[in-house]
């Protein structure tokens, strides 16, 4: 995609945590460049040079930058490394402030403004919640939820993290059950759920009982959401330290266990 004019004061976005490595150029909410590739084994490989096209495409150097905004987490922890590297690497030597933006989030974030919340908050009145799931192996999910009606601010409403997906159902249906009638109107289940179907569908009934309309919505990240929060967090003062800035890993790799473990009983002894 390639922009007319290439305007100071640009985002540049990249998040390599999912299937999906998503990365764009944003300016004044007009996206100039983006790409949107579905390899995961291949991110490392492709990551610098689809950045290097992005700015070729847009005629931008760095120097038009703003920001670097980096998708932080959580999700596939080889990706989330790749996303933070580069991120990092170039905040530093382009001197750029770099800010961090949960996976999750700016998943659930671009569905809802890709249709899902437009319509979805007034179609049965009440609250409209956005959950994303991410598969996380072994039956769990990497999820988290947030909320949005009309007339009020999207706000998170469950912290990131690895959850059972049955169990997750479990919560949301006891959550929804807690609710005054009519609070929410709607929920829609985003990201790759594809190998959790059954729970999915689970959710949909749970939905119809309380009176609450389920979507199931596919959805794949989009370099201009991690952008827009981006720019959020720039706005508000939400700078990380490109030195001490790390992903989200919300669980530990096994080596890590393992290690953990060893410590741990070293220190009774």
């Amino acid at each position: 995609m390639r922009a007319e004019k290439a305007r100071a004061g640009a985002i540049l976005a990249v998040d390599t945590s999912t299937a999906s490595m998503a990365a764009a150029i944003v300016s004044g909410g007009e996206v100039l460049a983006e790409v949107q590739t579905m390899a995961e084994r291949n991110h490392s490989v492709h990551v610098v040079s689809n950045i290097k096209n992005m700015l070729a495409d847009t005629g931008m150097t760095e120097n038009e930058l703003e920001a670097i905004a980096v998708g932080n987490g959580p999700g596939s922890y080889t990706g989330m490394r790749i996303a933070a590297a580069v991120g990092k690497t170039l905040a530093w030597a382009w001197d750029k402030p770099l800010v961090g933006v949960s996976s999750l989030e700016a998943l659930a974030y671009g569905a809802w403004q890709r249709g899902t919340g437009a319509a979805g908050d007034s179609a049965n009145g009440g609250e409209h919640w956005v959950v994303p799931v991410m598969d996380a192996r072994r039956g769990q999910v990497y999820t988290s939820a947030f909320a949005m009606a009309e007339g009020t601010a999207w706000r998170r409403w469950a912290d990131d993290g690895v959850r059972l997906m049955n169990v997750w159902v479990d919560r949301l249906e006891e959550r929804l059950r807690g609710q005054a009638a009519g609070t929410v109107g709607s929920l829609s289940l985003v990201g790759d759920f594809s190998l959790h179907g059954t729970e999915a569908e689970r959710l949909k009934r749970i939905g119809e009982a309380a009176g609450v309309i389920v979507a199931l919505q596919p959805f794949a990240q989009e370099g201009r959401w991690i952008a827009e929060l981006g720019r959020m967090r720039l706005e508000a003062g939400q700078i990380e330290n490109p030195h001490a800035f790390a992903p989200n890993y919300t669980q530990l790799t096994e080596a890590e266990v393992v290690w953990k473990a060893k410590q741990a009983g070293e220190a009774k002894e």
